[in-house]
């Protein structure tokens, strides 16, 4: 329970934004860059966090654990790493408000996973923690919307008692990616209505 705790706080302090954007009155003029400070701008932290529930019969599966992990000990598998809830989300950073500096973020994106089910096996509510997955990364702003970014994303780790080897059903660390490093361009658009 304590490795929950501390997951749940990890998450929260990881995905809130510390510095909420600054909404501009409609009668107010908007920043200009020379109005900007230059290191740590109102509008730093950018970002969203998600909690989400798998119904039972439709788990996560972070593919930690082999789909037929209830052949090795029933409801009782030892490998039973398949999520109920899960609590994602995103948080840029953009620390400069001046100069071409203001162009350059950082971000991070975990993935929390809990939950204690086996398919076909075992159903439960349980919020045991099972791990997190994260990648973070840089980016460029070039034009009109277009971001060159590199991202690097890493073995899922495995949190509490989990973290040990579970049996012949445990297919290792890897996760559903693995771990491995790209270079891409994002392109954006549209603007919300909220």
């Amino acid at each position: 329970m304590k490795v929950l705790a501390c997951s749940f706080l990890l998450a929260a302090l990881t995905l809130v934004p510390c510095s909420a954007q600054n909404e501009q009155p409609a009668n107010a003029s908007p920043q200009t860059e020379s109005q900007a400070r230059m290191f740590l701008p109102k509008d730093t932290f950018w970002g969203w966090a998600q909690f989400d529930l798998a119904p039972p019969h439709n788990e996560i599966d972070p593919n930690l654990c082999a789909a037929n992990a209830g052949q090795y000990g029933g409801a009782n598998a030892p490998c039973s790493m398949f999520a109920r809830y899960m609590l994602w989300g995103i948080l840029e950073a953009r620390p400069f408000g001046r100069g071409i500096l203001r162009r350059f973020m950082v971000y991070g994106a975990p993935t929390f996973l809990f939950g204690k089910t086996i398919p076909k096996t075992l159903y439960t509510w349980s919020p045991d923690a099972i791990g997190v997955e994260h990648s973070w990364g840089g980016a460029i702003y070039l034009n009109k919307g277009f971001e060159f970014r590199v991202t690097q994303h890493f073995l899922f780790d495995r949190l509490g008692a989990r973290n040990t080897y579970l049996g012949p059903a445990d297919l290792g660390n890897n996760g559903p990616w693995g771990r491995y490093m790209t270079v891409g361009v994002r392109k954006t658009f549209g603007t919300r209505r909220w």
